[in-house]
C-alpha cells in the first residue's frame, strides 16, 4: 500500500481533514510548550508542571465515550469545527491574562481543564470521520497520513511557539496557538458529511448510548485489553513530555527554544516512524507489531534517562526522535485496532474508547514529576521505560489473542 495513497488524497473531505489536521496540531503541540513553560515560571516545581499537563488530559478520562456518542450522533465534521472555536477560546483568554499579568497557576488549571473537556470531543470525532472519509481498506493508511500531517504541525508548532515565548513571552504563545486553532476549524468548512456512510445514528438518550458501548465491551474484552495497552503507552510512554521543561532548563541549560528543539525532535520522529511502516505496513500481525514497539518505546525512555550524562544535549534530540518514533506507531495501531475492532454503528464511540484510554495520561505526569521531584529526571524516565516494557511483555505471555490481530 503506498504512503501517498492516490485514492485517499483525491478525496476532497481528506485534504479537508489533513489541512485542519496540521493547523490544529500547530496549536495542540505551541500549547503544550506554552503551558509546560508558564506553568515552571509560575512554579518552579516539575511536580506541579506535571499538575499542569494532566490537568489538560485528565477530562479526556470522563468525556471519552460521551464524547464518542455525540460523534455517532452528529455530524462529525461540524463537531470538529465547532470544537476547533471552543479551544481557540479557551487559550485565547488565558493568553490575555498572561498579556495583562493576570495568569494564575489556578486560571491556567481552569482553562486549560475546559479546553482539554472540548479536546476530547475533537478527537473522538476526529478518528472516526477519518474512517467515513477513507473507508476500512485504506483506513491505516488514512491515518499514517493524517498522523504524518499532525507531527508536522507538531514540528511547527514546537519550534514556533518556543520562539514566540523566547522572544514575545507566553501570553502572546498563548494567543499564537488560538490563531492556530481557529485556522484548523476553517479548514474544515468546505467538507461534507457525504461520506459519513448509510449507518443509522442511534436513537435514545446519550446515556443510552454509553450504555450500549458499554455492553459491547463486556461481551468482547479484546476492546478493552487495547485501551489498556493504549493507556499504558499514555501514563508510562508519553508521560515523559512533562518533563522535558525540566530538561531544557535545569538540567541541559538551553531555554524555551532548546524545549523547542526538543518537542521539535519528537514531532520528527512521529514522522520518521510512520513513514518507514506505512510504505509496508502488513495486513496481518499488526498485534504483534503493537507490542513490539511498545517495547522498544519503553526500552528508548530508559536511554532518555542516560542521555544528558552521556551524550548531552544532541544526544538527547537523538533519543527524543527514536523515541516518538515508536510512540507515534503505538498511535496508530492503537486506534486502527479499535476502529477495526467494532461493528460501524460503534465507530465514534471507538473513538471515544481511545480517548477514554489516553484520558488517564494525567495519572503518569503526576507519577513522572513525582519522581523527578522526588529523586532526579533520570531515574523518573529509567523507571516510567522499564515498567512500560514490563506491561507490553506480560501482555504478550498473558494475552495472547492481541498477537492474532
Amino acid at each position: 500500500m503506498p504512503l501517498l495513497s492516490s485514492s485517499v488524497l483525491r478525496l476532497r473531505n481528506f485534504r479537508c481533514l489533513g489541512a485542519a489536521t496540521v493547523l490544529n496540531s500547530i496549536g495542540m503541540m505551541g500549547e503544550t510548550v506554552v503551558l509546560g513553560w508558564l506553568a515552571l515560571e509560575l512554579t518552579n516545581s516539575p511536580f506541579l508542571v506535571g499538575v499542569a499537563m494532566g490537568t489538560r488530559t485528565v477530562p479526556l478520562f470522563f468525556v471519552g465515550v460521551p464524547a464518542g456518542a455525540v460523534a455517532d450522533r452528529f455530524p462529525r465534521h461540524r463537531v470538529l469545527v465547532a470544537t476547533g472555536v471552543g479551544q481557540a477560546l479557551m487559550v485565547a483568554t488565558l493568553g490575555v491574562l498572561a498579556l495583562l499579568g493576570r495568569a494564575s497557576l489556578g486560571t491556567v488549571l481552569l482553562f486549560t481543564f475546559a479546553a482539554g473537556m472540548i479536546r476530547g470531543i475533537e478527537q473522538a470525532a476526529r478518528q472516526s470521520y477519518a474512517h467515513d472519509v477513507v473507508g476500512p481498506a485504506d483506513l491505516v493508511n488514512g491515518l499514517a497520513l493524517l498522523g504524518i500531517a499532525m507531527r508536522v504541525g507538531w514540528l511547527a508548532g514546537s519550534l514556533g511557539a518556543g520562539a514566540v515565548i523566547a522572544h514575545l513571552g507566553s501570553g502572546a504563545g498563548y494567543l499564537t496557538v488560538a490563531a492556530s486553532y481557529l485556522a484548523g476549524a476553517a479548514a474544515l468548512l468546505p467538507a461534507s458529511a457525504a461520506s459519513e456512510g448509510a449507518t443509522a445514528r442511534p436513537t435514545g438518550s446519550l446515556w443510552k448510548s454509553v450504555v450500549d458501548f458499554g455492553g459491547a465491551i463486556s461481551r468482547d474484552r479484546l476492546l478493552l485489553v487495547l485501551m489498556l495497552l493504549t493507556a499504558g503507552g499514555e501514563v508510562l510512554g508519553f508521560s515523559h513530555q512533562v518533563l522535558l521543561p525540566s530538561l531544557a532548563r535545569d538540567v541541559l541549560h538551553v531555554g524555551p527554544e532548546g524545549l523547542g528543539i526538543m518537542n521539535a525532535a519528537r514531532a520528527i520522529g512521529g514522522i520518521l516512524g510512520l513513514a518507514a511502516v506505512s510504505t509496508r505496513l502488513p495486513a496481518e500481525g499488526s498485534g504483534t507489531l503493537f507490542l513490539a514497539v511498545l517495547i522498544a518505546f519503553g526500552a528508548c525512555l530508559v536511554g532518555l534517562g542516560l542521555a544528558p550524562a552521556l551524550v548531552g544535549f544532541a544526544g538527547v534530540v537523538i533519543v527524543l526522535v527514536v523515541a516518538n518514533a515508536a510512540g507515534a506507531l503505538t498511535d496508530l495501531l492503537a486506534q486502527s485496532l479499535m476502529q477495526l475492532s467494532v461493528p460501524a454503528r460503534l465507530r465514534g464511540r471507538a473513538g471515544g474508547a481511545w480517548v477514554v484510554a489516553i484520558g488517564l495520561a494525567p495519572l503518569g505526569q503526576l507519577q513522572i514529576g513525582a519522581l523527578a521531584s522526588l529523586f532526579s529526571v533520570s531515574v523518573a524516565l529509567g523507571t516510567t521505560g522499564l515498567g512500560l516494557v514490563g506491561l507490553a511483555a506480560g501482555t504478550w505471555f498473558l494475552f495472547p489473542r492481541v498477537r492474532r490481530l
